[in-house]
Order: C-alpha cells, then sequence, then structure tokens
C-alpha cells in the first residue's frame, strides 16, 4: 500500500449536481450523493453509490486488478459482457469514502451526463 501525498495527490470531495449513466438504452445508474475522485494527474473520477445503480444493470466480472494507492478493484460487466463499471470494495483508509461506489468508463456506456 502506498499513501498519497504530494507526488501522488488524491482528493474526494462531494460531486455537486446530479450524475446520470446510461447503457443498453437506458438509465443505468442516478445520483445526487456521487463523489468525484482527482487523482495525480489522470482525469477526475466519478464514483456513483452502489444504492443508486440498478441493480439489475450489472454482472459480477471475475477481473481484479489492484491499484497501490486505493487497493483491490472489482469489476462489473453491463448486459453484452462489457466491463464498463469498477468498485472498490474495501479500499485502503486513505480513500476509505468510495467504498460501496461504482465508477463508470465513459467509452463504455453511452453516456455519462453531469
Amino acid at each position: 500500500m502506498k499513501e498519497p501525498g504530494p507526488a501522488h495527490p488524491i482528493t474526494i470531495t462531494p460531486h455537486v449536481g446530479t450524475v446520470r449513466v446510461r447503457a443498453n438504452g437506458r438509465v443505468v445508474a442516478e445520483s445526487a450523493r456521487a463523489l468525484e475522485l482527482r487523482e495525480a494527474n489522470y482525469p477526475p473520477v466519478l464514483y456513483i453509490p452502489r444504492e443508486d445503480v440498478a441493480a439489475d444493470a450489472l454482472a459480477a466480472n471475475p477481473r481484479r486488478t489492484h491499484c497501490p494507492y486505493k487497493g483491490e478493484a472489482s469489476y462489473f460487466d453491463v448486459a453484452g459482457g462489457t466491463a464498463a463499471a469498477w468498485s472498490y470494495e474495501n479500499p485502503f483508509p486513505a480513500v476509505a469514502r468510495i467504498r460501496r461506489h461504482l465508477a463508470f468508463y465513459p467509452d463504455r456506456v453511452e453516456g455519462i451526463e453531469t
């Protein structure tokens, strides 16, 4: 585990407004409680509470990856088998706020509206 710091800053703040994610012709997630994670020089990522994602919209994918700053990522498919979302089920303490939140790949869903 690596701690975020000056060389690799990570900030998590509430996103102002509503986030809507569309996939397969429908809204699969909608939330006014999303968190915005900014990490080093990467584009910001919106994390949506799991409760604000349609339960039938995603299926667990067996893929797992490890981030030295956030922990183990789990992946989720939308219908059609595309790994379109990820989550840190047990993130490291420095980013614990994203627990039970999902993030979506913008290029693997029809749209992420903010």
